[in-house]
């Protein structure tokens, strides 16, 4: 009978280790369960801060795009012109412009001219406003300068400006086109546009009678 209890008892006992091992193997994994979600949370969360990140970066850099877009279309572009014809061919340099006048056969002009001198900045915007002369220009081989030419032959009748002198494809300075004033032969105000016009087309009339 006592063996009979001891063996009822030792069962117990048995039963009762394998329901608390069990319940403590499934604490376990319910902990492993909440870790692994704990992680695939910060996973997700560090993804979100990344894909926030970029995102930010992202629109900085369109911003930066936007504002070196603006910069550049504010920005003037510099030519030859210096504001005597954005839409004429200009010279870089005196012998540029002799090597292309005789190779073509077209007449040059040089407008000798300062920036901070009103009466070349007046012609200026007389000369680029008319139209006729706008377009009669592009018969000729153009150079504007802001310094005085190394070539003497231009001087002409002294250094001043404005100063306009033509140029022929033999490289000959045409000192018989001058303009109205006596004392600078070779400048011309705003309101002597028509002469120059008129000069402009001496200087090919004469190119194809002496040429």
């Amino acid at each position: 009978m006592e063996k009979g209890y001891l063996s009822v008892f030792l069962l117990l006992v048995a039963v009762s280790h394998s329901l608390v091992k069990n319940a403590e193997g499934k604490d376990d994994v319910g902990k492993d369960a909440i870790d692994k979600e704990t992680v695939g949370k910060d996973a997700i969360d560090k993804e979100a801060v990344g894909k926030d990140a970029k995102g930010k970066d992202a629109i900085g850099k369109d911003a930066v795009g936007k504002e070196s877009t603006t910069m550049r279309g504010t920005r003037k572009p510099q030519t030859l012109s210096r504001g005597w014809g954005d839409n004429l061919q200009w010279m870089q340099t005196y012998e540029e412009a002799l090597f292309k006048s005789k190779h073509s056969n077209r007449p040059l002009m040089v407008i000798n001219h300062r920036e901070n001198c009103p009466h070349s900045q007046a012609l200026k915007k007389a000369f680029a406003a008319h139209k006729s002369i706008q377009k009669l220009a592009h018969k000729f081989i153009l150079l504007n300068v802001v310094h005085d030419p190394t070539d003497k032959n231009l001087l002409l009748d002294g250094q001043y400006v404005p100063k306009i002198v033509f140029v022929d494809p033999s490289m000959v300075v045409r000192g018989d086109i001058p303009g109205k004033y006596s004392n600078h032969l070779y400048t011309y105000e705003p309101n002597d546009v028509e002469l120059l016009y008129n000069n402009m087309k001496k200087a090919l009339h004469l190119l194809k009678t002496e040429l």
